[in-house]
Order: structure tokens, then sequence, then C-alpha cells
């Protein structure tokens, strides 16, 4: 008989769940987070075909060269709030360790996702499943590292677009109280002008 477990990680994400949803599904964000500490995953090395039936693809890449892959397909794609893949391939696992895994997206409070991970293995006992878990834990730890860069960036960016923004109309500002101290200097000089005209015509004799 085929020995199963299963198991379930709720946690919240101080990010926007389009944030969390994108970060699963962007090849050059998935690489940022997936896997251990001391594996890298390069973005080149990952593939995410998104849809149902799609095959999705990372290699992890160890010291002196060490690679492990992991793939599978997905299931169901229902952005922002849900995804279900499969990691093998639990239909015909042969003898080898497989799953489904369902992740849930809620919008939580202050702008921030409660994110629901379930996983169901087959060939797989309970304390392959613990230790599936706590990789996966690892995992969530740099996902939740990489949202709050995410997040920083961004608040960057937008200070610099209102930074900018602020300088530009400053500039402007000057610009138009220059141009208007200078044409009140005109009309001032014009104005200075008149009085000496009508003095010298006065003085000239009547006819």
């Amino acid at each position: 008989m085929t020995q199963t477990a299963e198991y379930e990680i709720v946690l919240h994400l101080d990010a926007p769940r389009e944030q969390v949803y994108a970060a699963w599904t962007t090849p050059g964000r998935f690489a940022r987070w997936f896997g251990p500490r001391i594996f890298t995953t390069p973005a080149d090395r990952v593939a995410l075909d998104v849809r149902p039936g799609g095959a999705w693809q990372a290699t992890l890449v160890g010291d002196e060269g060490f690679e492990v892959t992991l793939q599978g397909a997905y299931r169901e794609v229902a952005g922002p709030g849900r995804l279900v893949f499969t990691t093998g391939d639990p239909d015909n696992p042969g003898d080898a360790p497989a799953s489904v895994v369902t992740l849930t997206l809620d919008e939580g409070e202050g702008g921030g996702t409660t994110m629901r991970f379930h996983q169901f293995g087959v060939n797989t006992d309970q304390e392959h499943a613990e230790q599936a878990r706590a990789g996966w834990l690892e995992f969530f730890e740099r996902l939740a590292e990489h949202l709050a860069v995410q997040a920083a960036s961004s608040q960057g960016a937008s200070s610099q677009a209102a930074s900018s923004q602020a300088a530009s109309s400053q500039a402007a500002s000057s610009q138009a109280m220059s141009s208007q101290a200078a044409s009140s200097q005109r009309v001032s000089s014009q104005a200075d002008a008149s009085p000496a005209t009508s003095s010298k015509v006065s003085s000239q004799p009547a006819a």
C-alpha cells in the first residue's frame, strides 16, 4: 500500500497578495527565494509555464557544481488567489516521492497576505513529510525577505519619483517668478520714462 502524508503551513506575509503571487509565478523572482540557503537558484535555470497543464522546473546549484532539479506541473491557476501544482508525478510516482501542493492567498489586515500552503505527498511517510515541511519553512523565510526587499525598492522608487516631481514643480515655480519679476521691471522702466517725455513736450513753445 502506498504511504501518504500531508501537512499545512499558514503564514502572514507583509505584502499584497498580488506581489506574493508574482513571487510564485515570475521566474526572476521565484529564483530569489526558492531553495535552501546553501543553494542558489539561477534565474535562467527556472522555467514556469503558469497555466493548467503547464510544467515548472527549477535547478538548485550547490557547492562544487552539485545540482538538484525539482519539477512538476500546474493543475489549477487562479491568480492572485490560488495555485495547485505537483512535485514529481503523483499520478504515476513509481517508487519516487511526489506530491500535490495547494496554495491559497487571502488578503489580510493592513494590506498583507495570509498564505496557506498544503502539501499531500505519496510514497511519503510522516518523517519525510516533516523534513519537507522544515524545508519549505526555510524557503518561506527567504520569500518573506525577498518581499521586504521588493517593498523597500518600490518605496524608494516612489520616493524618488515624488522628489523629482517636487523638484520639477519648484523649478517651474521659480521660472514663473523670474518671468513675472522681469515683466514688472520692464513695466517700471516704461513708467519712469513717461514723465520725462511729457516734460520735454511741455517745454516746447506753443505755436
